[in-house]
């Protein structure tokens, strides 16, 4: 029998639905002041639908957007909770750092292309010099 929609959650059913780990639930408590799901005795913990969007936000600007902890942490400190929830919904996109990035088609600059192939190439050289190395 499957729960409604505005039924609490245990730790293990909300895992489940994020797709992540309970320790990363955990681990998201320590990092994050505003995910607070309740407590009952013996420290046993219950998600509100509420917290299971934000959270669902949370999972959102890390794992699919790139943000970092403290990315998300400035994005609630600067915009709030509801920036969080919008995320949950897919309302924010990472981040755009202009380096020849243009936002609207999604495509790089000719400068930003040739910037990134160098950096690529520079990684393929250090590659080969670490195998060459390991080879020994």
């Amino acid at each position: 029998m499957a729960k409604g929609p505005d039924a609490f959650r245990t730790i293990s059913e909300a895992a489940d639905e994020l797709n992540v780990p309970q320790h990363v639930l955990r681990f998201w408590e320590t990092k994050f002041s505003f995910i607070r799901p309740m407590k009952r005795a013996g420290g046993r913990r219950f998600y509100r639908p509420q917290d299971i969007q934000v959270l669902r936000g949370v999972r959102g600007l890390l794992h699919d957007q790139g943000y970092t902890i403290k990315g998300v942490q400035k994005l609630h400190k600067d915009q709030g909770l509801k920036r969080l929830l919008d995320a949950a919904s897919g309302g924010i996109s990472a981040p755009a750092a202009n380096h020849g990035l243009d936002v609207g088609a999604n495509r790089l600059s000719e400068e930003g292309r040739e910037r990134l192939q160098g950096a690529l190439d520079d990684l393929e050289a250090a590659k080969a010099r670490l195998d060459r190395l390991l080879n020994r």
